[in-house]
């Protein structure tokens, strides 16, 4: 039956099924047979490096794909909490019924820890649909060129696998950054990849063993590539900490950026604006006053006990849009102030110049 035919059928019952819908009843089976919400099984782990973990997902039918490059938001129960984080699948475009996730260990992270430490085959987690624009253009260009740092590698394994597996004949290029070999995510399968595909150059650099790649030190464009494909004519693609990814712009400035694209793995430095104590803030939905403290509005909403929901904290997902209904706010990516009212912003990555008023 197609999903147009469904739908009514589906509706009348929820409508007969009660509040909770019919999916209420159906998660006390399988939580994987809902209809109304994106869930996925977790099928294989494979503890791949010492600070990362990848998993095999298996979604639901509510699961529409995606295209190689873009992320998912996924959502983990820990302590009867859920907690969402953004992360980018390493699989092939177009596997509807199989989606891969690399998730690297964070000092600080509370999701990243847990994965890593306690995913196990049957832990059900929760998906959202597929987003980004770091994907790949249609038609093709000539050539390719992936520049990837850490877990930055793993939307250009996707992009990588998918230009292989589509029959893409062109040069492609990746430059891969790592502390050291142990480290480097996904080293084997590029290796391979690299002995088995004559169109395919991989330079890998590790930053802290000097000599174990064929490049050495951070990025810089003495590392680009000497022969196919041509950096300046290439589409390229670059992931990884802010870094990484500045170096990528100063080289790719005067003209060519058109032709680059990047996406951040790791939070901007959401470092205090102002002086503690300038202004305050009002949360108008919750009546609660606090001093502004300078920190992202996320944070403060947080530690003024006002449950706000969140994905990434980088300013990618916009689950933390919110109402600003008057103030001035400073974006912490883009150093721009507003002063407009009734304006939705991001509190992850927005601050208060002075008093600031949330519809929260």
């Amino acid at each position: 039956m197609s999903p147009q035919l469904a739908r009514p059928g589906l509706r009348l019952l929820n409508a007969i099924a009660g509040p909770h819908g019919i999916d209420g009843y159906l998660e006390q089976i399988d939580p994987l047979l809902v209809t109304g919400e994106c869930r996925a099984e977790v099928a294989a782990v494979q503890r791949g490096t010492e600070d990362s973990v990848t998993l095999t997902l298996r979604p639901n039918r509510a699961w529409r794909g995606f295209r190689a490059g873009q992320f998912v938001q996924v959502a983990v129960e820990i302590d009867g909490a859920r907690h969402q984080r953004c992360y980018s699948p390493a699989s092939q475009e177009g596997r509807r019924r199989e989606l891969e996730i690399t998730v690297k260990r964070h000092p600080e992270g509370l999701v990243s820890n847990f994965l890593a430490d306690r995913a196990e085959p049957g832990m059900v987690l929760g998906l959202t649909p597929a987003e980004g624009d770091f994907r790949l253009p249609q038609p093709l260009r000539a050539s390719i060129l992936l520049i990837g740092g850490g877990s930055g590698i793993t939307p250009l394994m996707a992009i990588l696998r998918t230009l292989f597996a589509q029959g893409y004949d062109g040069p492609v290029a990746l430059l891969h950054y790592a502390p050291d070999p142990a480290r480097a995510i996904y080293r084997a399968e590029l290796e391979r990849l690299a002995a088995q595909r004559p169109g395919f150059r991989l330079l890998r650099s590790y930053t802290r063993a000097p000599g174990a790649g064929e490049l050495d030190g951070h990025f810089g464009p003495l590392h680009l590539p000497q022969s196919g494909p041509c950096f300046a004519e290439a589409e390229t693609f670059a992931c990884g900490p802010p870094p990484l990814l500045d170096a990528v712009r100063g080289t790719w400035a005067n003209g060519l950026e058109r032709r680059l694209h990047v996406e951040s793995f790791v939070p901007p430095d959401l470092a205090p604006v102002g002086e503690p104590g300038e202004g305050a803030i009002r949360f108008a939905a919750s009546g609660v006053e606090a001093p502004n403290s300078g920190a992202s509005l996320l944070e403060q909403a947080e530690n003024a006990g006002i449950p706000a929901a969140f994905g990434c904290r980088m300013g990618i997902c916009h689950t933390c849009t919110r109402r600003k209904l008057a103030g001035t706010h400073r974006n912490l990516i883009t150093g721009e102030t507003s002063s407009e009212p009734d304006e939705e912003i991001q509190l992850c990555v927005s601050t208060a110049l002075g008093d600031l008023t949330l519809a929260l």
